[in-house]
């Protein structure tokens, strides 16, 4: 009875250990999925002119990574599985919390593009590109410079500790660089959305809108609440996490689950913008043909961007 006993502490051990590993792959796995399938989809319904613009090839970028990240995170929660007696080399695993941590600022850069759409680098003074690109901009390099100080602490700190696993707890409870980093991630998205909502009201206010363009505007509002609920969610999620609980395990599940959202939201609101554009082309490439007078001024919607004329069509407000 004690043998057997002891084979059953010894399984229960070994399965409660590989846990987190497991989960990981798992949750992981299913993200990569929808990221490829939402990939193909995205280039199925893209235009030539819309495999042109930068949020396209920006999003291409973004799924690149989490690519990666996938990788490196199957590369070391496979070998915990399978491989439990020995450790994942030191470089794999810094590099799989790097793109893990640092992976989130290059999306929430993409969503920055939004503001670009209002003010056109080409025809906004400088001045009021700095008021309203200053805050964030600077915000986000503070961002990269917390985590940095982050990944040093990680590299430099607990060398003493036998396994890698330990080393990530050592550096995680209530660790401040990552609590800041998350913190003005919160601070960033809600700046940037709120006011690309404030601004996409007050301009088109000004506008005689017909029903389609109504319809389009309100597409981009609620493209732009949901890329900023679901990661406020998951944030503040982190953060209750990264304060409460000691093991890193959950709080690095919601961590990446919150990048892979950001990035399949913004993935759906492209392919949405995209596919509503393909189908506008294919219904009116005959007519566009048929009636040559029209082709000066269309109405398209495109990811984070709208034109409804030209940008001189809009009224310049001071900040």
């Amino acid at each position: 009875m004690s043998q057997v006993a002891d084979s059953q502490l010894i399984i229960t051990t070994f399965i409660d250990g590989i846990r987190p590993s497991f989960n990981f792959v798992v949750g992981i796995t299913a993200f990569n999925a929808c990221l490829l399938t939402l990939l193909v989809i995205m280039f199925v319904f893209s235009t030539r002119e819309s495999r042109r613009r930068p949020v396209f090839r920006l999003n291409v970028m973004s799924i690149l990574i989490a690519t990666v990240l996938g990788i490196l995170n199957g590369i070391t929660s496979g070998r915990a599985i399978l491989d439990p007696f020995h450790s994942t080399p030191e470089s794999i695993y810094v590099a799989t919390i790097f793109f893990a941590t640092f992976s989130p600022l290059f999306y929430d850069s993409i969503l920055l593009t939004r503001l670009l759409m209002l003010y056109p680098v080409e025809v906004t003074p400088v001045l009021q590109l700095f008021r309203i690109f200053g805050f964030p901009v600077c915000i986000k390099c503070c961002r990269l410079v917390v985590l940095s100080l982050y990944l040093h602490q990680f590299i430099q700190s607990t060398k003493s500790l036998l396994s890698l696993e330990q080393h990530a707890e050592a550096t995680w409870f209530r660790n401040p660089y990552i609590t800041a980093e998350w913190t003005m991630q919160i601070l960033d998205n809600m700046y940037c959305v709120a006011f690309f909502l404030y601004k996409l009201h007050s301009r088109t206010s000004r506008i005689q809108q017909t029903n389609t363009v109504t319809e389009r505007i309100r597409r981009i509002f609620f493209i732009a609440i949901a890329n900023f609920v679901f990661p406020l969610i998951f944030n503040i999620a982190q953060l209750i996490c990264i304060t409460t609980n000691r093991s890193f395990a959950l709080g690095t599940m919601f961590l990446l689950t919150n990048g892979y959202v950001t990035v399949i939201g913004v993935l759906c609101a492209t392919i949405w913008a995209s596919g509503s554009e393909w189908i506008r082309i294919k219904r009116n490439t005959p007519a566009e043909s048929s009636q040559p007078s029209n082709q000066g001024r269309t109405e398209r919607f495109v990811p984070f961007q709208v034109e409804v004329g030209s940008p001189d069509s809009y009224p310049k407000q001071p900040m």
